[in-house]
């Protein structure tokens, strides 16, 4: 296009950008939630860095919270798509992790 008009012009910008952010593994949430995983799911976490826009990189780079995650269910490439579903069984799922995880954080122990 601006070979065949001589006076156009543009610029090619981006409007935000958002790093990428993968708390520390050593991290007592990372610790905590991974726990809750083993428990409910009988296997290792994976650990994923999200090429999206989230809250925990706002919270992370504005609220300077560094020991924070994003974690939930669903699957990762059909979120913020005009499909997106997320079934019942992975909320329940989601929820008992992030329950152990907080016991984990607040009581120190993944039980009771």
């Amino acid at each position: 296009l601006k070979r065949e008009r001589t006076k156009f012009d543009y610029e090619i910008r981006d409007v935000m950008e958002v790093l990428p952010l993968m708390t520390e593994r050593d991290a007592p949430v990372v610790k905590a939630v991974a726990q809750g995983i083993m428990a409910i799911f009988d296997r290792e976490p994976d650990y994923v860095i999200s090429p999206g826009t989230y809250d925990q990189k706002h919270i992370a780079r504005i609220g300077h919270i560094y020991d924070c995650i994003a974690y939930g269910p669903g699957i990762l490439d059909l979120a913020h798509r005009p499909d997106e579903w997320v079934g019942i069984s992975d909320m329940v799922e989601s929820a008992k992790v992030m329950a152990i995880g907080l016991n984990v954080l607040l009581r120190g122990t993944a039980t009771g």
